[in-house]
């Protein structure tokens, strides 16, 4: 019952290979939809959100308005920090259940945790391997510009805004190359499903 960590920066093709680890058999855990499940209205956390940083933040259905919440606290070190104190515990709750909901279905499931932030928050979690989706910065720019509609200032404060690429690089066990083409993406991480078993036990050997 392996559980997997997939991560990478924005733009870096995570989703990529989140999709076809799927096609494999795989079951992905999307932390970025676990975020949005736990910020339902009616939710403690979204009720937080709402405390810490107004009712400003949310649309007039009462749901979150994210664009809202990210202006907010984007370059606010210390808002970062409160939101993560509102969301992160909820977010590691409920990805706890659905890992322990995946293996109870089927106890030889592949579990892979496509998580962005994995470096800030999750790195110290029991992981049998951990993947990182890597292209350069400006790789990236140039698809957030292409791709994503961004400005070219606005991309390179996203890219910013994250951890540098060594930190991610730092705590890999396998590397996917997604500067080259999509095929060749989808290459890799057809030999990383089947080379799985092996990986998984050289890491813990």
């Amino acid at each position: 019952m392996p559980l997997v960590a997939l991560t990478g920066g924005i733009a870096s093709g995570k989703s990529t290979i989140a999709r076809r680890l799927a096609e494999h058999g795989a079951v992905i855990v999307d932390a970025d939809q676990i975020v949005r499940d736990v910020q339902q209205p009616g939710s403690a956390v979204l009720d937080g959100i709402a405390a810490a940083f107004g009712t400003a933040m949310l649309r007039p259905d009462g749901s979150l308005d994210r664009a809202a919440l990210g202006a907010r606290v984007f370059g606010e070190p210390e808002a970062v920090a409160e939101l993560n104190a509102l969301v992160h515990p909820a977010v590691r709750a409920e990805s706890a259940r659905r890992f322990a909901a995946a293996f109870a279905a089927d106890v030889q499931a592949v579990v892979v945790y496509d998580v962005p932030l994995l470096v800030e928050a999750r790195v110290d979690d029991p992981w049998e391997l951990i993947v990182v989706a890597h292209a350069p910065a400006d790789v990236r720019r140039g698809r957030l510009v292409a791709l994503r509609g961004m400005s070219d200032g606005d991309a390179a404060a996203r890219i910013a805004s994250q951890v540098p690429d060594e930190a991610r690089l730092a705590i890999a066990d396998v590397v996917i190359d997604t500067a080259g083409t999509i095929e060749d993406t989808l290459r890799q991480t057809d030999e990383l499903w089947a080379s799985l078993p092996e990986r998984i036990a050289a890491r813990g050997a």
